[in-house]
């Protein structure tokens, strides 16, 4: 029984402490809230797309003739130019094919300035019918055949001089080169399937990404340019860490094929890189225009709630300081602001922080948020 006494004396306690502490907080007027006033803009909407950066030109460097590796004469991860020496195969073979060749040229020209002589002689001495024609005719055909002979030999000693210049691998690209995949006395063949190093051009590169058919038709047909009229047409790119790189694109080609997989096709943008920011395989997102918004309002995202369906509200502040919720259409982000394009009226306040004191229907007093602190909140 004492306990029971003792619940009803704090009951009663309580009932008569309610009011006064109702009292209280009234006495204290309208909860303060921090305001955003939102006015109708013009946008222009843009689409993300998932894209991989790619080199702008790539170069697999490969042997073309067979030997040992002698020497590598570049630092891996360099700038290299065009015609600049990689690696060195050893000589050896190709000089004494070469100084055989020139040998070759040498007996050939030797033949061919005695068959020239013996035709010579010949034509003399028929003209005073002392030799046959039988006999100028071959003298002729002999002259002939060792003047071929030293085309080839000429020929053959060209093709061993080239064997022998490609013993120095050369740059056929300029742009950076990746790591070494030989080493110093290791055998290289001519054309094998592994590559020796890879060259790439990294600035300017090139960003893939795909895109749905259906709006690459809208684009084709021309419905795009029209909803674009007088839009900013700047494609930007977003990187893996979030952050916006600073140079911006513009679209080169298209694929002119549908992946029967996916539907979706594959675009190719153009972007600067002097500061080689950008590696090839590299993730990225493109914010590609696709249509000019007009009489929209730019909302803070921390000015927008959802409700237990998931539907988006603003709490607005109205003339009389009354909060009202009102359902809210978003189109997209842009940076840390909705795009809302229904449910607000030009220069209405719409709460952006101070949501935990207070509800719709209450009375509140606005306080309109400075530009400079907006980003911090």
């Amino acid at each position: 029984m004492p306990s029971v006494s003792r619940f009803f004396v704090s009951l009663v306690a309580s009932m008569a402490f309610a009011p006064m502490a109702a009292h209280s907080q009234q006495s204290q007027g309208p909860t303060s809230v921090t305001v955003v006033t939102v006015q109708p803009q013009t946008v222009t909407l843009t689409s993300t797309l998932p894209g991989r950066v790619a080199a702008s030109a790539e170069a697999e460097v490969r042997p073309q003739v067979n030997g040992i590796i002698t020497e590598r004469m570049f630092e891996e991860g360099a700038d290299v130019e065009v015609n600049a020496p990689l690696y060195q195969i050893d000589t050896a073979t190709y000089e004494a094919s070469v100084r055989q060749a020139r040998a070759g040229v040498t007996q050939a020209e030797a033949q061919l300035r005695a068959a020239e002589r013996e035709a010579k002689r010949l034509q003399e001495l028929q003209a005073r019918n002392v030799a046959s024609e039988q006999a100028l005719d071959e003298a002729t055909a002999t002259r002939d055949s060792a003047s071929a002979g030293l085309e080839l030999a000429r020929a053959q000693l060209n093709s061993s001089e080239i064997e022998l210049s490609r013993t120095t691998i050369r740059a056929r690209l300029s742009g950076r080169i990746g790591l070494s995949q030989t080493s110093q006395g290791a055998l290289v063949t001519a054309s094998q399937a592994e590559p020796l190093a890879v060259i790439r051009r990294i600035d300017p590169v090139y960003v893939d990404v795909t895109q749905s058919a259906a709006d690459l038709l809208r684009w084709r047909r021309g419905e795009t340019e029209r909803a674009l009229a007088g839009a900013d047409g700047t494609v930007r790119l977003k990187l893996a860490d979030g952050s916006i790189y600073d140079e911006t694109g513009q679209l080169k080609a298209a694929e002119p094929n549908v992946d029967p997989q996916t539907g979706v096709v594959t675009l190719r943008m153009q972007f600067s890189n002097p500061d080689m920011l950008l590696l090839p395989g590299m993730y990225v997102q493109v914010d590609l225009p696709v249509e000019v918004a007009e009489n929209v309002f730019l909302v803070p995202q921390e000015g927008v709630i959802r409700d237990r369906r998931g539907r988006p509200l603003a709490w607005v502040v109205n003339g009389d300081g009354v909060i009202e919720a009102r359902e809210i259409t978003i189109l997209q982000d842009r940076a840390s602001d909705w795009v809302v394009d229904s449910g607000l009226e030009a220069g209405e306040k719409v709460i952006v922080a101070g949501f935990q004191k207070t509800a719709p229907g209450a009375t509140v007093a606005p306080q309109e948020r400075a530009t400079a602190s907006a980003p911090s909140e």
